[in-house]
């Protein structure tokens, strides 16, 4: 599975936070082998969630013919032909897609709050030690916090059935069942996606969206 980070065509309506150039261009990705995730990020104005929406329609168009987006009786994004997957926060939205699933895509804002107590009560021992020990402990809890997210995803339930004290690998990495959860840099945010265990997997990556 390969997971590309990049930001759309430059006929998008969309602002986005960083130019990429054209479907195709060189932009964030990790690639396990068995197919690719695309995952687009945009500026959320004043409707995060018609935003997301809109995103997910211009990149599903990239993809397949027509797309139309629908919702689940519990209110999942759908798309025939596709594997998607949204979240949005106070100023960004972010999209996931795949002809192959299941996908999850969580975004989350590097902004100062408490965390200590959220980690505590749902963070697993190992997780709280590997949060502490880094450098940058809101990070690396917003790191954990976004891979339960899109395991959730995922999986199809959210956080439900007690999905927050669903360990996660330290740092990104293959989590049960069967899927991996890679994270993504983004200027001011953390953003993890999860999707399914490639065979041999062969990560890489090329942040050139950052550097640019």
């Amino acid at each position: 599975m390969t997971v590309r980070s990049q930001q759309s065509a430059a006929s998008c309506k969309y602002p986005k936070i960083c130019n990429a150039g054209r479907r195709g261009a060189s932009a964030r990705y990790v690639r396990l082998v068995g197919g690719s995730v695309y995952v687009w990020v945009a500026a959320a104005g004043g409707e995060p969630r018609e935003a997301a929406h809109g995103l997910l329609l211009e990149l599903a168009g990239t993809l397949v013919g027509r797309p139309r987006l629908s919702h689940d009786e519990a209110g999942r994004p759908e798309i025939a032909g596709l594997a998607v997957s949204v979240a949005y926060s106070g100023r960004l939205v972010a999209v996931a897609a795949a002809y192959g699933g299941p996908v999850g895509v969580d975004l989350e804002e590097i902004r100062g709050r408490e965390v200590t107590g959220l980690a505590e009560r749902w963070f697993g021992v190992r997780e709280l030690e590997w949060m502490r020990q880094q450098d940058d402990e809101l990070v690396a809890f917003l790191q954990l916090w976004t891979a339960k997210e899109a395991v959730g995803k995922a999986l199809g339930v959210g956080l439900r059935g007690a999905g927050l004290r669903r360990e996660m690998p330290l740092g990104g990495g293959e989590v049960e069942p069967g899927l991996v959860v890679t994270h993504l840099s983004l200027p001011g945010a953390v953003l993890a996606v999860a999707a399914p265990v490639g065979v041999g997997v062969s990560p890489t990556l090329d942040p050139a969206c950052v550097r640019g």
